[in-house]
């Protein structure tokens, strides 16, 4: 039909169920729907339209689909070309633009008054989705004041308030609000334990999950994990030393129990876990296994890999992705930028990082000069390495120097040592490591009293050492194998 309309000049064209037919038909379709718009714009329909209702669903329809694509500036331009031609916009435009203004937080105050402007905030659905924006866009207290401006919320309004408090830090509020809620669905509990994971509480993110796994009551019943809550909870798993490894294998083998297929997020959270825990050989089976790959899925078993000295096979990881027809992103050269500093290939990781932009158009950041310093340092190109940060097109943060000064301490350059230690200081004022790794340089240089000045320095300013400490194993969720 559309094919008819393009080609052929359809004489019933100008007809608006006929347009909503189609627009809802292809919805998902970013050609057809371009195509769609196009034949709209050069049959001047948004000039002449002749049922406004009807217009306005259209253009509903051309918001959401186009923010479907990911291209939500286009949705925000629309509506304000559906304003400019006198249309008003109802409850059904809003959620769309509201969604769009989270890839552009300065949009959201701008969407929030034209709501309250055309009568819609107090639509529950609209209510509920600034909520979820202003959780997005990390903006705690607008958040919580739309909740409560939301007579009887529904648990999506509670969920995307659990959200907001994570992406917050408020994990107490979080946790309080999560307890008191008459209802849990998955999303809930999902919430909260990566609200503990994004806040770097991994224990108490399983500890969450596991009463998570035996919870029922009168009102919800039990609830079953979801892909996302094995994905975030393998996260937490993947970051905790010691007793993260066995926790991930019995949420894996719960998986395969269950006959879950291997998605590709799944998969690529079993290969971080496995990966980090240096089991390599799992990790691959698992990679292998994975039938739908993506970048992401690549980038962690190079990474895997690269932090585990296997740059050979990280390397050949990293061509083979490419003739899969897959092209390697940011995180892509951070691993491979990383294999080849662990095993000292300067010349390879140069060519790596000089080909980033040329030839991927991947623009480099801080990480990879960080890698690229570090590559430098390890070979013991000290100079070259210094050169290169001087090279650099921004002002080197802690890590870039943090590289430099690390290899300083490897190959007992004192003098350099302490003028990139200084530099570390002045960004790092309260960081115990830098003044620790600034004695035992002169120490080792035989420069007595410069160690020992560190070391007063470091007492004076009442700055101490972080003692080490290791976690005992006191989680259970045995109850995953029932």
């Amino acid at each position: 039909m559309l094919k008819l309309l393009v080609t052929g000049g359809c004489s019933g064209f100008s007809s608006p169920e006929l347009l909503l037919q189609l627009l809802q038909h292809f919805s998902h379709c970013p050609n057809q729907i371009k195509q769609i718009h196009s034949l709209l714009i050069t049959h001047g329909f948004f000039l002449n339209h002749t049922s406004s209702w009807k217009t306005v669903l259209i253009y509903n329809t051309l918001i959401r689909s186009y923010l479907s694509m990911g291209l939500s500036r286009t949705s925000l331009l629309l509506f304000t070309h559906m304003i400019a031609h006198g249309l008003s916009p109802n409850h059904l435009t809003f959620p769309s633009l509201i969604k769009a203004a989270s890839c552009s937080p300065s949009s959201g105050p701008i969407v929030h008054a034209q709501a309250l402007k055309w009568g819609v905030l107090r639509d529950p659905f609209v209510q509920t989705s600034f909520v979820r924006l202003y959780s997005e866009v990390s903006n705690i207290r607008s958040a919580r004041k739309m909740f409560v401006e939301i007579p009887h919320p529904c648990i999506v309004a509670c969920n995307a308030l659990l959200d907001a408090f994570g992406r917050n830090g408020d994990m107490g509020s979080a946790f309080l609000y999560f307890e008191s809620m008459p209802q849990k669905d998955v999303v809930s509990w999902t919430s909260v334990i990566n609200g503990f994971v994004m806040n770097g509480r991994f224990v108490d993110a399983l500890r969450l999950f596991a009463k998570m796994m035996v919870h029922e009551d009168v009102v919800s019943g039990s609830v079953k994990p979801n892909e996302a809550t094995f994905v975030t909870v393998l996260s937490s798993c993947a970051n905790l030393d010691g007793t993260g490894l066995y926790q991930g294998k019995q949420i894996h083998g719960y998986f395969i129990k269950n006959e879950f297929s291997l998605s590709a997020v799944m998969g690529t959270a079993l290969v971080d876990l496995y990966g980090k825990a240096g089991c390599l050989e799992t990790a691959i089976r698992v990679f292998n296994r994975i039938e739908v790959k993506e970048v992401f899925t690549w980038n962690a078993m190079i990474s895997s890999l690269a932090c585990h000295g296997r740059a050979k096979q990280a390397l050949c990881m990293f061509e083979k992705m490419k003739a899969q027809g897959f092209s390697p992103n940011e995180v892509t050269f951070v691993a491979i930028l990383t294999a080849c500093a662990r095993a000292k290939l300067v010349d390879l990781g140069l060519k790596l990082f000089r080909s980033m932009s040329r030839r991927y158009g991947v623009v480099p950041i801080m990480e990879h000069y960080g890698c690229v310093v570090d590559l430098m340092g390890r070979a013991g190109l000290l100079r070259d390495a210094v050169e290169f940060v001087i090279s650099m097109p921004f002002l080197p943060d802690a890590s870039v120097l943090g590289a430099l000064f690390g290899a300083c301490k490897i190959h007992g350059d004192v003098q350099l040592g302490n003028e990139v230690g200084k530099k570390l200081l002045e960004l790092q004022p309260k960081h115990c490591g830098r003044y620790v790794v600034l004695s035992n340089i002169n120490a080792v240089g035989e420069r007595w009293g410069d160690a020992a000045d560190w070391r007063k320095v470091m007492a004076e300013s009442k700055i101490r050492k972080i003692p080490a400490c290791s976690l005992i194993g006191s989680i259970k969720v045995d109850s995953l194998s029932g």
